[in-house]
Parts: C-alpha cells; structure tokens; sequence
C-alpha cells in the first residue's frame, strides 16, 4: 500500500512524532511518501519513506484555541502566499508518485492540500483530527470545515476523547490514540546526568516538555513557578524543547509586534530573571530521547492552552510520571483527575501554583498518580495496537474504494 502522508507544519512537535510511531509500526508493505513544509521534520521523515519538502502548504485553522478573530486574521496572508506551492506541490506529488493508493491528512487544518491532492489522485482520504475543533459549531465556518469532511473524508480519526466531543455527533469518527515507544534504559547520555546532578536534593523535579511556544502555556508555568516560591516551594523546573523556529527575522519581528510570533524563549529567560528564578529553572533545549529526561521528573507539567492533553503527558506516564494538565473537561481515556494527574483550567498559574505545591507536599500521592498513569498508558497508548487500528481503517478505505471500482465498471 502506497501512502501520501501531508503533514501541514514543518517545525517537529507532536504531530509529527505521532505519525512517525505509526508509520515506524505499520507492516513492511506500506510505502510511506510525505509532504510537509521544509523545517525539522525533513530528518525525521526521511527515516520512514520518500519525503518532498516545499516552501509552504496552505491551511484554515478552526481550532478551538486560533480560530481566526482579531489580529489573528492576518495569518489568512500567509495561508494566501502559500497558495501557488500548495498548488505546485500536489501537482508534483502526482508526477512523481502517480500510483498513491490512499492520502492521510495529518491535522484537519489542512483541508485544502487535501481536497487537490483527492482530486489528483482519486483516492480515499482519511483525516487525522489532533486539536481539538472550534466548539461553536453554528459558526460559518465551522460549517464549512464540516462539510467539508463529510463531502471528502472516506474516514476520520479523533486522537482522543476530548478531540471527538469538539467534533459533530452525526460525523462519522473513530477514536483512536496516539503512541509513544519507551526506549529501555541504556547509557545515560553524560551531558543530562551532570545536568540533573546539579538540582537541589529533596526539591520536586516538575519536567515541562515541548517547544517554547506561547500556546504550550510556558509562560505561565513562569509565573506559577514565582508564586510557588513566594508559598515556599522547593521545586526544580527542567524544560526540555527550544523555540520551533529562528525567532530573529524580520518576518518574526513582525509577527512579534502584532501579537502572532509564538516564539518566546527569549521572552521566557527575561521572565526567569526578572523574577531571580535563574537557579530553579533548567533549559535543556531539544532533546532526541526524551524518555531519558522523564526517567528523572517526578511530575510534568503540561500547561498548554489548547485545552486537551497532548503527547507529553502519556509520554511521561509510561516512565511512571504523573502530569499537571491545563484542561477544564478531562477525560479517563487521557487523565483521571486526581487519580493519573491533577486537571486545572488553563490560562491560571495560581491554580497551576496550587497544584504544584500539592504534589510538592505530598510525595506518596504524586508517586501513587505516576503509578496509575502508567497503567492508563499501557491500556490506551500500545503503540502496536493503536498503529494496527490505524492501519486496519487503511485498508478499509482502499478496500472500499476498490469494490466501488469494480461496480462502475459492471
């Protein structure tokens, strides 16, 4: 079976190591082809199939957290300038792969590469939902999006159950999480271990794992993490990621100036240093094997203002690592309040604050959780499992559109 993969942004995050898990774990007989936007995917990747990286590939975000409003329509400029390579990019798609047998979106965001590449290729479809959908569906757009999925989609697949409670129930959706493979313990990577060797004895280790991005709520883990030690809190923050992207143009600048760049690392050290939090908090930068970094937190903290638990906090969970997650409605499938983790709503360091000196306080609890999110992790996020579930719509949709073959041509 011959895969187009269309992967809508180029910076690598958690979207793009979800594929990657998938498509490592699917059977020999499926080539993988992907397109994607130049950035550090191309790396990534390439590891797993034929990649073709292009200047940019259109989108229209109706998440829930950058649905277009305010000076957030101003993105909708560069999604226009992207229109000729999208273009250009599934036309060359086709010439140089023309006998793909299915195309898989992997964020609903791209609706547009996806709609040329189906009528390129006259496949199935199947459409990966990751951010939670913009909840207001009456909306127009929300709408369109919609109808868009129904009139095009053979299948679509929710990460989560928060995921599909944001989509319409007459919208066929199937449930399917993502994965993660833990790497068994080897040789402790030196330049980690003289890192961790440095934190206080006895401080809580709170882990943030992630690009440094506005929307991943690091700033206000900065914030919860001045008022912890105002409360008299011996907590330790080990941040593990970087700014997605070089942050210094002249295209950042401006981005930065009317509120879009989400690139803030510099913005997060100032913080650090403005409150004298220079000795609490460790910037690790980008790491390749995460899972050596969580063998060492004692709880993470996932602040993000997507309102959903991302890839980190299951990640986490199979190193027996409960998480603090930013989302108001969490479900068992991914947290269990109190039991696998601590829920808070977010945008609200003094509730994160609160939460942190919980878990600061009383240690047995936060191991107990960490033990309990490891068991929710192996039921839910079986890397093989859910990779073969996915493989299993796959061949459905193909199958499927190989008898409507054979009946028109009866």
């Amino acid at each position: 079976m011959k895969v187009l993969f269309i992967h809508v942004t180029g910076a690598f995050g958690g979207s793009s190591r979800s594929l990657a898990e998938a498509v490592r774990a699917f059977p020999e007989g499926v080539e993988a082809h992907f397109l994607t936007p130049r950035g550090t995917v191309e790396g990534f990747f390439e590891k797993l199939g034929k990649v073709m990286a292009v200047s940019g590939l259109s989108q229209f975000d109706n998440t829930q957290y950058s649905h277009y409003r305010g000076f957030r329509w101003l993105v909708l400029l560069r999604e226009i300038a992207n229109l000729p390579s999208t273009f250009a990019a599934i036309r060359e798609a086709k010439r140089l792969w023309p006998d793909i047998d299915l195309i898989h979106l992997n964020e609903f965001t791209g609706l547009l590469p996806m709609w040329l590449a189906k009528r390129r290729y006259g496949v199935p479809v199947v459409v990966h939902v990751r951010s939670v959908a913009r909840l207001d569906r009456k909306a127009l757009r929300s709408r369109f999006v919609n109808r868009v999925l129904r009139a095009n989609a053979d299948a679509v697949i929710a990460i989560d159950e928060t995921v599909r409670q944001s989509l319409p129930d007459d919208l066929p959706v199937e449930v399917i999480h993502n994965a993660f493979t833990p790497k068994p313990a080897g040789v402790p990577d030196p330049a980690l271990s003289d890192r961790i060797a440095q934190l206080r004895p006895g401080a809580l280790r709170l882990g943030f794992v992630g690009n440094l991005l506005k929307v991943k709520g690091i700033l206000d883990l900065v914030e919860a993490a001045r008022l912890v030690k105002q409360r008299g809190g011996d907590v330790e923050y080990v941040i593990v990621g970087d700014d997605a992207r070089p942050s210094t143009s002249l295209k950042a600048r401006l981005l930065h100036a009317f509120g879009l760049n989400q690139n803030i690392k510099a913005q997060v050290q100032a913080k650090i240093a403005e409150y004298g939090l220079e000795n609490d908090f460790h910037m690790l930068g980008f790491m390749s094997d995460i899972a050596q970094a969580y063998r060492h937190f004692d709880v993470l903290c996932f602040p993000s203002h997507f309102n959903a638990p991302g890839r980190p906090v299951f990640e986490a969970a199979f190193s027996a690592v409960p998480s603090i997650v930013a989302v108001t409605n969490p479900t068992d499938d991914t947290i269990i309040d109190g039991v696998t983790g601590l829920a808070i709503p977010p945008h609200a360091p003094e509730r994160l604050a609160g939460a942190i000196l919980a878990c600061a306080a009383d240690r047995e609890k936060t191991k107990s959780m960490g033990q309990e999110a490891k068991a929710l992790a192996e039921r839910n996020f079986s890397v093989e499992r859910n990779a073969a579930e996915l493989f299993a719509v796959f061949q459905r949709c193909v199958a499927a559109a190989g008898d409507e073959r054979q009946i028109k041509q009866v």
